[in-house]
């Protein structure tokens, strides 16, 4: 009886050792670096369950032993707060900092850009062609109605749900600006402020001169001359992209469309483009200036003037510029 005892007091004895081993072992595993050579970057598609997540990136080399993380995973409790995405693995990463990774949604951040002036048409082609988002754009949103910036968005978005943000933050920056614009301008709502920042984004793309040209602009609506823009005239012609393969001609500014400014009084019926921050910003607070006309300078910017006789001389100027070129 005593050497049965004995037996099996030993057996416990080397049960609890390889126990205790284990349990070094395994501690040690889960916070020791991983296998991971490079930094590699995996997709978790929804509803992919723990041992589906271990076994990924244990195929993808992030870590050793997939049931190891498993195991962690559930005795840490953190095997349902595992999350789906796009996450990028440092080299040597552990399987408690996967873990942690997994359980924060530490995904990786992607980007799309929507740059000012374009219109509503060439913006959907870019979110169209993001990489990593989901579903199509059921309609293409009226020009002026999204707001042109750098839009961080996830692998999965759907881009309707990042066109919704696009037309939130343009409605409210459309607020916050009109609520603080200058007095008196010939403007009756925000939406005529919208349609003469799309005139101002596309005459200048020097952004020191949008204050300017938006006096030209804002002085003309007030004394009731025409605005005489020529992106009006071209986004009549081609409302698709607002750009022409050519120069425009005499004719094209005596064709009569609901955009010709030269032709029609006030501001067109809509924007012709998508204006950004500056170009409603330059709007509702405009320069102080008498100016009413501008032209080309040469060098990427425009020279102004308030009187007909000065512009002509400008006009003269800039002419004899592009003939010596």
């Amino acid at each position: 009886m005593a050497r049965l005892f004995f037996w099996f007091l030993a057996l416990v004895v080397v049960a609890c050792g390889v126990a205790a081993g284990a349990y070094v072992w395994f501690d040690r595993e889960v916070t020791a670096p991983g296998p991971l050579q490079t930094a590699t970057t995996i997709i978790i598609a929804p509803g992919s369950g723990t041992p589906a997540i271990a076994r990924i990136l244990g195929g993808l080399g992030v870590v050793r032993y997939p049931l190891v993380m498993e195991l962690e995973a559930r005795r840490s409790g953190r095997a349902r707060a595992l999350k789906p995405g796009e996450y990028k693995f440092e080299p040597g990463v552990s399987v408690t900092a996967a873990l942690d990774k997994l359980v924060r949604h530490d995904v990786v951040a992607r980007f799309v850009t929507i740059p000012e002036g374009l219109t509503s048409g060439e913006a959907m082609t870019i979110l169209g062609q993001a990489p990593g988002m989901t579903g199509e754009i059921k309609d293409t949103p009226a020009e002026g109605m999204i707001l042109p910036e750098t839009y961080r968005y996830e692998w999965g978005d759907t881009r309707e749900a990042v066109l919704a943000r696009m037309r939130a933050s343009q409605a409210a920056l459309l607020k916050e600006l009109w609520d603080a614009r200058a007095p008196n301008l010939p403007l009756d709502t925000p939406e005529q402020a919208v349609i003469l920042a799309s005139v101002v984004e596309k005459e200048t793309g020097v952004a020191a001169e949008r204050p300017r040209v938006a006096a030209v602009f804002v002085n003309r609506l007030r004394k009731r001359i025409r605005l005489q823009s020529d992106p009006t005239v071209i986004y009549g012609l081609a409302p698709a992209t607002g750009a022409l393969d050519r120069a425009l001609t005499r004719a094209d500014l005596e064709q009569a469309t609901p955009y010709n400014t030269y032709v029609i009084d006030g501001l067109p019926p809509a924007p012709i483009c998508n204006p950004g921050r500056a170009a409603i910003a330059a709007v509702l607070a405009p320069a102080a200036s008498e100016d009413l006309y501008f032209v080309a300078d040469g060098s990427g910017g425009h020279v102004f003037a308030a009187t007909l006789d000065q512009h002509n001389r400008n006009v003269a100027a800039w002419r004899r510029l592009q003939n010596r070129q």
